[in-house]
């Protein structure tokens, strides 16, 4: 079934491969919390349009799921070049289940909200 999807997507084009998710990986070490690290909004331009899109893959073509303003606490979980996966919540005191040890890599499902965003705009706070 795996590789029927992967064919159509394939024979679809450019277009609608920019356009499929890629879930956010969490975990890998067994000893290690399942994301590696917290960042936080920044640098979003002065007078701009005064948020971060939070795409749907790595990759400014793929879909916007989500808006972040200012300040917004992220925990860094998987990276593709300049792109970071992270998970947030609305709510920062919120537990997303990502700060205890997962052994092994799957996609995130936990209760917090997910996606890929630009590195520029991240400062780690921690990791």
């Amino acid at each position: 079934m795996f590789a029927l999807a992967t064919l159509a997507v394939a024979l679809a084009g450019p277009a609608a491969q920019a356009q499929q998710a890629r879930p956010v990986q969490v975990g890998g070490d067994g000893t290690m919390d399942a994301c590696s690290g917290i960042g936080q909004v920044t640098g979003l331009r002065p007078g701009g349009d005064g948020f971060l899109s939070v795409r749907a893959g790595p990759d400014a073509s793929r879909a916007e799921v989500d808006r972040l303003g200012a300040g917004t606490q992220l925990h860094l979980c998987d990276a593709d070049g300049a792109w970071l996966g992270v998970v947030y919540a609305d709510d920062e005191s919120a537990d997303c289940g990502v700060t205890s040890p997962v052994p092994g890599r799957s996609a995130y499902a936990g209760p917090c909200r997910s996606g890929w965003v630009h590195s520029r705009f991240v400062n780690i706070v921690a990791g």
